[in-house]
Order: structure tokens, then C-alpha cells, then sequence
């Protein structure tokens, strides 16, 4: 597929002669680039993509056009990327549902870890373990009452195998006990379960969040990342907690082809991550809840190997059976 690219880039080229992938990469690029969002517009991978993908327009001086090819899961966008010829004009924007897809989806049309190059991380969004205010005051309290009442209470998700449902499972199983998954369409459902005390806790992203939080109607446990969220700077990670492996990073991250010219990956990345450090992208991602998660292509790769691993044990570990 390589060649196939570079033949057709040079028939572009004409007389310049330009034929390696050093030249291939300072010509690119010379046509409009699409992005492949995977989800719905509106949604925070689908917000971030088209922030991002703003800049990188005017950056590179190229329309940068994004298209949201929803359903699966995420898969059939992530598909097309993969089968998408590798020219660097083909990119995807995902998040880390893509590293868990593997492990859900038994019969994917692309490998996730050999059809992609990682290009970077676009940000890491944290995710807020919510409760009813006053139902339980520590996340401790929590614990204690469920080991109390093995599968006596339950906890949101918006699909089995998504991010929310691997993170709270990653939690009880750290923390020893049992509970049942309550799904719904979307996290606003599942937000309203929590208020009304119906449903016992949920890993939610943060922005919906902030506004019940500030007014007393939901109240916040911890949060799923690594590190504390900037947004909630008070609230205490799982594993801060004292629930050892608990963290679960909710990450949304720049793809593209298998074989695209490795110049053409390190300019897009170099190109990104001045975009990121953008004031204006950095006030729109702060909004969204979202943080910085730095690596390059090939820290990225191998993150992301270590993910899809990591992911297949705990679906394993969970008993969560494919779609």
C-alpha cells in the first residue's frame, strides 16, 4: 500500500521528481485531509477533533474536513481509517474504546494494533465516580456498604465494554465487591438515575457534571485518572483512595494507517502538538474537563499495545462477554 502511494504521489508531483518519503513528507500536504470521528457530533471526542482539526488547518494550509461515521462502537469509522490508503490524508480520532474493542468486538475487520500508527494523544478526560448527595459520604463508605450487600447495589454505564463500564469495573474489582450494571443510552440517563438515588454510582465525564456538583445535587467520590482532575482538584483519585490499580485513563488520541511514511506521522504529530499548545485549544479543552497527556508516535505505540493487553484482561477478569 505504500508504494501504491507513493506511485500515485509522484504521478502529483509531475515533473518535480520527488519520489522519497523525505520529499513525499515536505509536500504534504497538497490536498484537504479528513478526519474520521467514530461517535456522534456534539460528543467530547467529536468536540475535540474539531477544535484541534481547526488549527491543524491553518497550520498546514490545507482544508481539514471532519466526518463523524458513526455505529459499532466506534468500529465502523475506525474500519474505514484502516482500509483508507496510508498517505497521511486519512485520519482518525478515537478514544481509548478503541484499545477496548478488541476484546469486545470478536469479530473486528482490522486489527487495532497493526492496522493503526498512533499518531499522539489528544487529551486525557477524566472520568468522576457521582453519588446522590448524602447516600454515601466517602468512597469508602461506598466500599463498606457493597461488601456488606453483595450485588445490593448497582452502578451506570452507557454500554457494555465502553469506557464507564471497564472503569467501574477496574474499581470493584479492586475494591472486593459486587454490583450490578445498569445501562443506558447516554451519560445524561444515567445522571439522572444517580440523583434520584435509583442507581447507586457512575464513572461520568466531568464537564456534565461541574454544574450538579457546584449545586449540591450530585456529590463526587473520586476520579478514574492517574492524577486528579484540574476541574476537581479536591477530589482524591481511586487509587489515592487506597484502591490499588483502580486508575482508569479515558483518552482520546490522533490515528493513522498502518505503513503511512513515518515523515509524514512526525510532521503531523510535530503540527499537533504545536496546535495543542495553542492558548485558545487550551481554554476550549479545559471546558470540556479535559487534560494534557503528552507522549510521541512511539510512546504512543507502545501505550497503546500495553492497552489493548491491559483491556483483555480485565474484560477477562470481569466476565464481560463480547458484542
Amino acid at each position: 500500500m505504500w508504494c501504491r502511494a507513493l506511485a500515485m504521489f509522484a504521478l502529483v508531483l509531475g515533473s518535480t521528481g520527488a519520489s522519497t518519503p523525505e520529499a513525499y513528507a515536505q509536500a504534504w500536504p497538497n490536498k484537504p485531509l479528513h478526519v474520521i470521528v467514530p461517535v456522534t457530533a456534539g460528543s467530547a471526542i467529536d468536540i475535540i477533533a474539531r477544535t484541534v482539526s481547526d488549527q491543524l488547518a491553518a497550520r498546514l494550509g490545507q482544508p481539514v474536513v471532519v466526518e463523524n461515521r458513526t455505529g459499532a462502537g466506534g468500529t465502523i469509522g475506525a474500519a474505514s481509517v484502516a482500509k483508507a490508503d496510508p498517505d497521511g490524508y486519512t485520519i482518525l480520532v478515537h478514544s481509548s474504546a478503541h484499545v477496548i474493542a478488541p476484546s469486545t468486538f470478536p469479530n473486528l475487520p482490522y486489527d487495532a494494533g497493526r492496522d493503526f500508527s498512533g499518531v499522539m494523544p489528544l487529551a486525557n478526560v477524566p472520568l468522576v465516580l457521582i453519588v446522590a448527595p448524602e447516600k454515601y459520604k466517602t468512597i469508602g463508605g461506598l466500599v463498606t456498604y457493597a461488601r456488606a450487600k453483595p450485588g445490593g447495589i448497582n452502578y451506570a454505564t452507557v454500554g457494555a465494554g465502553a469506557a464507564a463500564h471497564l472503569t467501574a469495573e477496574r474499581f470493584r474489582l479492586s475494591a472486593g465487591f459486587q454490583a450490578q450494571q445498569i445501562p443506558f443510552r447516554g451519560a445524561p440517563e444515567a445522571i439522572t438515575e444517580v440523583m434520584a438515588g435509583r442507581v447507586d454510582f457512575f464513572f461520568s465525564p466531568t464537564l456534565p457534571t461541574l454544574p450538579l456538583l457546584r449545586d449540591n445535587k450530585l456529590a463526587a467520590l473520586a476520579v478514574s485518572s492517574s492524577r486528579r482532575a484540574s476541574a476537581l482538584p479536591d477530589v482524591p483519585t481511586t487509587v489515592e483512595a487506597g484502591y490499588a490499580d483502580s486508575d482508569y485513563n479515558f483518552w482520546i488520541g490522533m490515528f493513522v494507517p498502518a505503513k503511512t511514511p513515518r515523515d509524514v506521522v512526525d510532521r503531523l504529530y510535530r503540527e499537533t502538538a504545536q496546535v495543542l499548545q495553542n492558548a485558545g485549544v487550551q481554554e476550549k479543552l479545559a471546558a470540556l474537563g479535559a487534560e494534557p497527556m503528552a507522549m510521541t508516535p512511539q510512546e504512543f505505540d507502545s501505550f497503546l499495545r500495553d492497552e489493548i493487553a491491559m483491556n483483555a484482561r480485565l474484560v477477562k477478569a470481569a466476565g464481560i462477554k463480547a458484542n
